[in-house]
């Protein structure tokens, strides 16, 4: 047990600094993340710039500060998002059964049917760059797994005494749903709500790589990656700090959410 704990608490550090980073980043920032010299484009890392400058010559350290902010804003939006549906429908969909049943899975099983990142590359492609645009797409296709697994557990608890209990003394569908059930999915939804953010990290860089994300001069860690590709052989600082950056972050979510796994169950029935 003090092995699943010393997890979470680690994973939970690496996550609150960011979110530190995030909140304070005109104060950590040595530079305004914005500010062009061109002259000193592709400078090599200094105690003045740790981080190096980019081709424009902008500071790359506040520029992986403020991409954070990027990162956390469209996870957090995102995963928030697909939660508050996956859980709605995921919640009606076990608990009604029969036909609104048949009907939420099949619905679930149409999105499963397309690979993930290339229909938000899709979709992207049709409503056009941006960050509302990564939030929304990102958020139609991530309710998906969220509404799977309430589903499962809401059939798994709806036959337990407490339930058949509520039901006699007359209580709701809403009612039963909202305060017995769904309270006691907090923890597997805690789970995959950190696999999820990790999952949204990765694929806004992978958008913003790719040119459909955040758009520049707004500092995200997917455009920053792909601006330095150019440059990996002579000025690969342009690379290697954001890609450390998206995957410290990341690290961060999965550890968490692995030992929130492993605490609130044990056995591995998640």
């Amino acid at each position: 047990m003090r092995k699943k704990s010393g997890l979470v608490r680690a994973g939970l550090t690496i996550v609150l600094l960011f979110v530190v980073i995030a909140a304070v980043a005109p104060i950590l920032s040595p530079a305004d993340p914005f500010e062009q010299t061109l002259e000193k484009g592709l400078q090599t890392p200094t105690l003045e710039h740790p981080f190096g400058r980019d081709k424009l010559g902008r500071d790359i350290l506040s520029r992986v500060i403020y991409g954070s902010r990027i990162s956390l804003k469209v996870g957090l939006i995102t995963v928030t998002i697909s939660l508050s549906i996956g859980l709605s429908l995921g919640a009606l969909s076990g608990y009604c059964g029969g036909l609104v049943d048949e009907a939420l899975m099949r619905l679930v099983d149409i999105f499963l049917a397309f690979p993930g990142l290339l229909l938000a590359i899709a979709l992207m492609a049709v409503l056009g760059p941006g960050l509302d645009n990564v939030i929304f797409a990102l958020s139609l296709l991530g309710w998906v797994g969220y509404a799977r697994l309430v589903r499962g557990q809401i059939l798994a608890l709806k036959g337990k005494e407490f339930v058949l209990a509520a039901e006699a003394q007359g209580a709701g569908k809403l009612r039963i749903i909202c305060r017995h059930l769904l309270p006691n999915l907090a923890g597997p939804v805690a789970v995959q709500a950190s696999f999820g953010l990790a999952g949204v990290t990765l694929a806004e860089a992978g958008l913003s790589f790719l040119g459909l994300g955040v758009q520049p001069p707004l500092p995200s860690w997917g455009s920053m990656l792909s601006e330095g590709r150019q440059f990996l052989l002579v000025a690969p600082h342009l690379s290697i700090f954001p890609g450390l950056a998206i995957a410290l972050l990341v690290l961060g979510f999965n550890i968490l959410g692995d030992g929130l796994r492993d605490i609130l169950d044990p056995k591995g029935c998640l």
